[in-house]
């Protein structure tokens, strides 16, 4: 062991060196541990930051396109309120205009019915004024038979008594 302590002067620099030597190496490792932990944790802080700033975004772009689809609705609705107030309107004025042509309807039935009995009555009148006719011209011929003469028709109805039977 005599050569351990003759050794002992250049060791005892050498463990001290080495000594020195590791705990610089331990400090540097410490630093860059925390360089990196700080370098992560930022980057996840960035990270973070930008999905929270991707979020809002898409939050507001969610919120815009929702209030669009709330103002197209509430825009068909006010469309969809004006059409049901003109089909109302539509339906009156088609209500209207059914009930005026049944009441035409009704008087041109009512107009067809008189036509037809004045029709009956002027083909009645025909067959009366017809066998008038015939019956006066029977009585004249009986009258001048009898040779008496006849007194003179009136005006109105001289033309169809001289007119010979159809």
């Amino acid at each position: 062991m005599d050569w351990l302590t003759s050794l002992a002067p250049v060791i005892a620099p050498l463990a001290g060196m080495g000594g020195v030597v590791a705990g610089a190496w331990f400090s540097y490792r410490q630093v860059k541990r925390r360089g990196d932990t700080d370098e992560r944790v930022a980057s996840v802080q960035a990270a973070t930051s930008a999905q929270a700033v991707e979020g809002q975004t898409y939050v507001e772009a969610m919120k815009t396109v929702t209030a669009g689809f709330s103002s197209l609705l509430d825009q068909q609705r006010g469309m969809l309120d004006q059409q049901k107030d003109v089909l109302e309107q539509e339906r009156a004025v088609h209500a209207q205009t059914i009930e005026r042509v049944t009441v035409l309807e009704a008087g041109q039935l009512a107009l067809q019915r008189e036509v037809r009995h004045m029709q009956e009555e002027q083909r009645k009148d025909r067959r009366w004024k017809a066998a008038a006719l015939d019956y006066i011209r029977v009585l004249l011929d009986n009258l001048r038979s009898v040779g008496r003469t006849a007194p003179a028709p009136p005006s109105e109805i001289a033309e169809d008594i001289d007119r010979p039977v159809q």
